[in-house]
C-alpha cells in the first residue's frame, strides 16, 4: 500500500485524546452505590468522548477467540463457496456481502471490506419477514462444521451485554428500563463478521475501509482484531481509536441520541484503508422494527421535538440501508424493492468534522 494519505483522513493520536475507560465490574457487586458509579461513568463519557471503552465486560476470551477463528474460517473460504449464500438472495439482509456491495457507488467509491451479516433469530412466519424488506426474519448459516453454535453462542453473549448496557444507560438518564425495553421482543440488532481486504491502494476519501456514518441503532459493541478506527468525539474532532487487549468499544447511535433530546451524540466513525488484513465484530444493538423512537418524555421540550420528530426505528435502518449495500441499490432501481417511505441522501444525524486545530 502506498504511504499517501488524505490530510481528512488524520486524526488525534488515542495518547493525545485520554479516552474513558469504564470497568464494568461494578455492575455485578450487587452494590447499588457500584452501579451507580457505573452509570455514572457511561453516561458522561457519552455527552463528552462520545465513545468509550469497557473492561471487564464479562464475555470469556475463548468464546472471542472462537468467534474471530469461525470469521477467518468463513472469509477464507474461495469466493464461490461463499457466493452461495449471497446476502442478495434474501429480502431481510442476512448471509455473505462481498466487497463490490459495500455502496451503491462501487467502483468510484470502495469499502475495502467483505462481511457476514446475521440478526436476531425470527421465526420464518413472522408477519415482518413475510412482508419483506424489514430486516426481521431466520438466519442463515454456512455448512461449516460448529460454525453456526459459535457464532450464536457469541451473539447471545453480546447482545446479553447490550440489555445490561442499555439498563445501566436508562439508570443514568433516570428513566425507567422498562421504557426502552418494550421494543425489543424481536430487534434488528445485527452482529456483522467484518474483515477488511488486503490491498495495494492509497487511502483517501473514495479508497477506505468503511466510509465515516454513524450507526443507526442505540449503540454498538465493537470488538476489533487491529488499528484502524477513528471516531468523532462530542467536539467534533476526529480520534483514532485502535483496540486495547480485554476491552471493548462503544459508540452511541441514532436512536439514543434521539431519546436522550440530544444529550448523547450518535457517533461518527470510520476505518481508514490500511492496506492489510483486519478483522472486527460490531453488533448493531437495535431496536424492534416498528418501534417509534422520539424524546423520552423525560426530555421532550418545544426544542427536542422539533429537532428529533418521531422516526419508526426499523425503516431508519432501511433508510440508510438502501444505498449502502449495492444489491439493495438495484432491487429498489427496478422496482422490486417498493418504499413508502423517502430515502435521503445522506442520514440527518451526521456531523461535520473540525480538524484538530480548531
Amino acid at each position: 500500500m502506498s504511504d499517501v494519505m488524505d490530510a481528512e483522513l488524520k486524526a488525534v493520536k488515542i495518547e493525545e485524546a485520554n479516552l474513558p475507560v469504564i470497568d464494568l465490574s461494578g455492575l455485578r457487586t450487587g452494590d447499588p452505590t457500584d452501579r451507580v458509579k457505573v452509570a455514572n461513568a457511561l453516561g458522561d463519557a457519552a455527552r463528552t468522548s462520545g465513545f468509550f471503552y469497557i473492561t471487564h465486560h464479562g464475555v470469556p476470551q475463548a468464546l472471542i477467540d472462537d468467534v474471530f477463528a469461525a470469521s477467518k474460517a468463513f472469509h477464507e473460504m474461495p469466493r464461490s463457496y461463499k457466493m452461495k449464500y449471497w446476502s442478495g438472495f434474501t429480502t431481510h439482509h442476512r448471509g455473505y456481502v462481498p466487497l463490490e456491495e459495500n455502496g451503491a457507488s462501487f467502483p468510484k467509491q470502495i469499502n475495502f471490506n467483505e462481511a457476514w451479516d446475521m440478526s436476531f433469530e425470527a421465526p420464518a412466519d413472522h408477519p415482518d419477514y413475510l412482508a419483506n424488506w424489514r430486516m426481521t426474519g431466520p438466519n442463515i448459516w454456512p455448512d461449516i462444521p460448529g460454525w453456526k453454535e459459535t457464532v450464536s453462542a457469541y451473539y447471545d453473549e453480546i447482545f446479553s451485554l447490550g440489555l445490561t448496557l442499555l439498563d445501566t444507560l436508562a439508570l443514568e438518564l433516570g428513566v425507567d428500563p422498562a421504557e426502552l425495553t418494550q421494543h425489543i421482543t424481536t430487534p434488528t440488532s445485527q452482529l456483522r463478521l467484518l474483515r477488511y481486504v488486503e490491498n495495494d491502494m492509497d487511502a483517501t476519501k473514495d479508497l477506505v475501509g468503511i466510509a465515516a456514518h454513524s450507526d443507526f441503532e442505540c449503540f454498538t459493541i465493537l470488538l476489533q482484531g487491529g488499528p484502524g478506527l477513528q471516531v468523532m468525539n462530542a467536539d467534533d474532532v476526529w480520534i483514532e481509536a485502535p483496540p486495547i487487549p480485554g476491552c471493548f468499544i462503544v459508540n452511541i447511535g441514532d436512536i439514543f441520541e434521539t431519546w436522550s433530546g440530544g444529550q448523547f451524540k450518535s457517533t461518527q466513525h470510520r476505518v481508514n484503508n490500511i492496506g492489510r488484513e483486519r478483522y472486527s465484530l460490531p453488533l448493531f444493538f437495535g431496536l424492534d422494527y416498528h418501534a417509534i423512537v422520539e424524546p423520552l418524555e423525560k426530555f421532550r421540550t418545544a426544542e427536542t421535538i422539533a429537532k428529533y420528530p418521531p422516526l419508526k426505528a426499523g425503516e431508519h435502518l432501511m433508510r440508510m440501508s438502501v444505498n449502502a449495500f449495492r444489491y439493495m441499490a438495484d432491487a429498489r432501481a427496478k422496482g422490486v424493492l417498493k418504499l413508502d417511505y423517502d430515502v435521503p441522501e445522506e442520514n440527518p444525524f451526521k456531523r461535520v468534522a473540525k480538524t484538530a486545530a480548531e
